[in-house]
């Protein structure tokens, strides 16, 4: 699976638009704006974009969703429905935060832990991953050991906790217990910032670290 990062909105978030390279069919993860901007690259790209998923519904990862969805008669796969609150909230989302006007939406489908996502031959695992929001998930390419994490794990630090039905422990158990197990090599993309590993993580990251945590290996 082939991939590129593109950073929208003033929040600086990492939109994903992924690839499966035998079909050159494509899935934008979390395009929360700027869509003229994440068009182009999918023009560019020259790939056939055929979903839009999602790993949770704060603006900055889900303004852009209904005017895309809209715009290109694409199907709207994700979050966890324990995110549906959030999505009703978008209209005042972006007035809170300064951000264009977003319309809520209805996803064609909601992800369970375990699910398959499907773009072209490509299948990514849905894991279920709540803690930063109630209804975040992550997805999972296990032949690039590539995953889109939004904002549960970052380089160096977690996500916040700190929004309406956000749990700090529920979040540490969620990167232990969902995220690590899948293998020290795996790298992913998240929703703000550089890129990493989950070995690099579990290493040196200062709040879920086994060192940080207490736990010996």
């Amino acid at each position: 699976m082939e991939f590129k990062i593109i950073p929208v909105t003033p929040f600086a978030q990492n939109c994903s638009l992924l690839i499966c390279e035998q079909t050159r069919k494509a899935a934008l993860v979390d395009p929360g704006g700027d869509l003229d901007r994440l068009l182009a690259v999918v023009s560019d790209s020259e790939v056939e974009l055929e979903k839009i998923l999602l790993t949770h519904t704060h603006i900055d990862h889900a303004g852009a969703v209904a005017e895309l969805a809209r715009r290109e008669k694409l199907p709207i796969e994700g979050p966890h429905r324990e995110d549906q609150f959030w999505i009703d909230l978008l209209p005042q989302q972006a007035a809170m935060f300064g951000f264009p006007a977003a319309d809520s939406f209805e996803p064609d489908r909601w992800f369970e832990d375990g699910d398959t996502a499907v773009v072209g031959e490509t299948e990514l695992l849905v894991r279920h991953c709540p803690g930063h929001t109630p209804g975040h998930v992550i997805f999972f390419e296990p032949g690039s050991r590539l995953a889109v994490v939004g904002d549960v794990l970052f380089c160096g630090s977690i996500g916040r906790t700190d929004f309406p039905r956000g749990d700090h422990q529920t979040l540490i158990q969620s990167i232990r217990e969902r995220l690590f197990p899948l293998g020290d090599d795996v790298r992913f993309i998240p929703g703000h910032g550089e890129m990493s590993t989950f070995g690099q993580e579990r290493r040196g990251n200062p709040f879920v670290s086994d060192l940080a945590l207490g736990i010996a290996r």
